[in-house]
């Protein structure tokens, strides 16, 4: 028999099919302190948990009989991950169980903005019979403007179009064939802002969708855009939007979700009679909730059976000989990923790794998953980890090939990452390890470097003329920028070349734009590697 224990509340009904299971047995004890669960952990094969929980490293020590922990819930940030994946505790969640209610909520938030629910509502219970004041638009045949095509932007758009409304769609990794299939039109963000009547926001968090609507956006936006954001607060410049209402710019919006939550009492979004907010409720209905159980039950059960499972958010477990080797490479094949996804500028469609050297003769499918990541995390954030990065590639239709050679060119090891794309660019960055030196690139596309991947990092491509280097560092040092090193590869005297410069923190875009803008210079651009 296999043993459950539910620390945290979680319905019976959501983990019904474990408690009829005739060779599983559940306990529900919940509320316990670390200590507690300390003392009785060691019995159980299995944990489920929602939030309150927190699994630390000291109570997967005392479960010795640990085979999975399942968080009924998108995030894992209460559980230690890396303590998990060293003891061989598969940690599983439910990705897929709000995909539905965030979809139906974000479309309530749009009606209610385009019909001005809650403010008609509040003025009718205060006593005011006032139709005159709360003139609506109709979603038929508007524009919708759905940034970040995923499970949740793929849903809203699949409704938007039975409300007869138009789908322009954004997402880096969405194709036109794919796009078309779901009778979207592809656009880039700003086709969306100048096009679109309404948009709405279904891309995560992260430095690349910081912002990524804000002063510039709004200043060149279409007229009477209404924004709707259930999906992560910082996308949208909440300052910059309060300011677009105001000038008329955009009619209204209607978020869910806020930069810090709460949000504080004096925040500008809350009485402003222009738009409409929600206290983060995407994943709060009673089916949701009971999705999200049901999905985690049946993995546990598939895992204590020996049988396949998925949504797997650690590493499976690796030969200690295997791992032992492969894990001085990880930083560095993650780096990889995202030097390439950086330099690329067009969706990725095909990923290709090729491993030569000792590393050929191992199981390297633990190392490709960090350089998946390294690419998709660019664009898709902290949602992607070691395991789903995989699956998270497949499901975007992006291909991944591996290929292992035993010849290196001169290095023990050496690790190829080439991208490309649905127009035909190709990138390719290599790079190996060096005794004494670390983590080095090696090759950039055509040509041959020897570059530490640093945080900070400037690509400079030029012309190969007299005067290119010391304009670049005129200019950097005239802007406060300090040069660590610098590397210069060329194939021809006078042709194409390069120079990879890497720099104490982070260029300004100001500067970025100036250094473009220098004689014989074609591109400048920062490669960020944390």
């Amino acid at each position: 028999m296999y043993k459950v224990l539910v620390s945290d509340p979680i319905s019976d009904m959501g983990i019904q099919q474990l408690m009829d299971a005739s060779d599983v047995t559940v306990d529900k004890n919940t509320g316990l302190t670390e200590d507690e669960l300390v003392a009785i952990i060691g019995e159980y094969d299995a944990l489920l948990v929602r939030s309150q929980t927190k699994v630390t490293e000291r109570i997967m020590s005392a479960g010795t009989r640990l085979k999975v922990i399942g968080r009924a819930g998108v995030g894992v940030d209460n559980i230690d991950l890396e303590a998990a994946t060293q003891r061989g505790i598969i940690v599983i969640n439910a990705p897929d169980g709000n995909t539905i209610t965030t979809c139906e909520h974000t479309f309530a938030m749009m009606m209610a903005l385009a019909r001005h629910i809650p403010q008609a509502y509040a003025k009718t219970i205060g006593g005011t019979w006032d139709r005159k004041s709360f003139l609506g638009v109709e979603l038929r045949n508007k524009t919708l403007g759905v940034l970040g095509m995923g499970r949740i932007g793929s849903e809203v758009a699949k409704r938007a179009k039975a409300f007869g409304m138009n789908i322009l769609g954004y997402d880096p990794f969405l194709t036109e064939d794919r796009a078309a299939k779901q009778g979207v039109k592809l656009a880039s963000v700003d086709e969306i802002i100048r096009n679109a009547d309404f948009m709405t926001v279904h891309t995560p968090l992260t430095p690349e969708t910081r912002h990524m609507i804000s002063k510039p956006q709004f200043e060149v936006m279409k007229k009477g855009m209404r924004i709707i954001n259930c999906a992560r607060g910082g996308v949208i410049d909440e300052l910059a939007l309060v300011k677009a209402i105001d000038e008329g710019i955009v009619a209204g919006a209607a978020f869910d979700v806020f930069e810090a939550e709460p949000p504080a009492q004096d925040h500008p979004f809350l009485n402003h009679p222009k738009i409409i907010v929600t206290p983060h409720l995407g994943a709060s209905t009673v089916e949701a909730q009971e999705n999200v159980a049901i999905d985690v039950s049946e993995q546990v059960l598939h895992i204590l059976r020996d049988e396949p499972f998925k949504n797997a958010v650690n590493m499976p477990p690796v030969a200690p000989s295997v791992m032992n080797k492969l894990q001085p490479y990880f930083g560095l094949g993650e780096k990889l990923g995202s030097f390439a996804a950086q330099i690329t500028t067009q969706a990725v469609r095909e990923i290709h790794v090729e491993y030569a050297g000792d590393l050929s003769e191992d199981d390297t499918q633990p190392l490709t998953r960090y350089i998946l990541k390294g690419v998709l995390r660019r664009h898709l954030g902290s949602d992607v980890n070691i395991v789903n990065s995989m699956h998270l590639a497949k499901s975007r239709d992006v291909g991944f090939v591996v290929t292992k050679a035993p010849a290196t060119k001169g290095f023990t090891n050496l690790i190829s990452v080439t991208l490309k794309t649905q127009d035909g660019e190709e990138r390719r960055v290599a790079g190996t390890l060096l005794t004494g030196y670390g983590e080095r690139v090696v090759r950039l596309d055509q040509f041959p470097v020897d570059v530490a991947p640093d945080a900070y990092q400037l690509l400079i491509s030029h012309n190969d003329k007299p005067g290119i280097i010391g304009r670049v560092g005129t200019l950097l040092g005239q802007n406060d920028v300090n040069i660590a090193s610098m590397q210069v590869g060329r194939k021809v005297i006078g042709g194409e070349a390069i120079m990879i410069l890497t720099v104490d923190k982070a260029v300004p875009k100001n500067v970025l734009i100036e250094l473009a803008g220098l004689p014989d210079l074609n591109t400048a651009q920062e490669i960020v590697l944390e």
